[in-house]
């Protein structure tokens, strides 16, 4: 059986309703599943997996400071034991990045940039970054943010309808994987 290992950062519960709702899909996609919120995590062995998805909120066009720190730290870690080699030669191992994001400014625009920083740490380490997901996600805690922005009104989001949606892609990439 596959193991994947579904990490995230989640401020306000966002990031962590995607994480559970890829888990839903990739355990029904015959995955044995590991979630972690990234505090659980520091001794965690991505490559004990053979899907590593990370997952955090997109704030200011990035992830948290303290995500960013440990996200770092692990790199390092890998780096010191010779894990990361010259030209990143694929090593068999895969990578879905996802970020929830609310867009009050700009949009998805805001988020892209949160995807492909969180992609490299892994791009780098060998693995292949199968895809990168934003998930749409309500500005919690200012109701100006969550209706004004470009997305419009974000309340609420997301949706059971958008878990649901989440957890099917998921299932779907667990039978592109098997």
């Amino acid at each position: 059986m596959k193991k994947a290992l579904i990490l995230y950062c989640s401020i306000t519960g966002n990031t962590e309703k995607a994480a559970r709702a890829i888990q839903a899909g990739l355990t029904e996609g015959g995955f044995e599943t590991t979630l972690l919120n990234y505090q659980e995590a520091g001794e965690i062995d991505y490559l004990a997996f053979d899907l590593v998805c990370v997952g955090a909120p997109s704030y200011n066009w990035s992830v948290p400071q303290p995500f960013n720190e440990f996200l770092k730290k692990k790199f390092n870690y890998y780096k010191n034991i010779g894990k990361i080699l010259p030209n990143s030669p694929r090593i068999g191992k895969k990578a879905l990045v996802f970020c929830s994001y609310s867009g009050p400014h700009t949009g998805i625009d805001e988020a892209i940039p949160t995807g492909l920083y969180m992609g490299q740490f892994f791009d780098h380490m060998g693995f292949d970054v199968l895809d990168k997901w934003c998930i749409l996600s309500e500005f919690i805690g200012s109701e100006e943010m969550s209706t004004l922005g470009r997305m419009g009104d974000i309340r609420g989001l997301p949706s059971q309808d958008d878990l649901r949606a989440l957890s099917e892609k998921a299932l779907k990439l667990a039978a592109s994987i098997n």
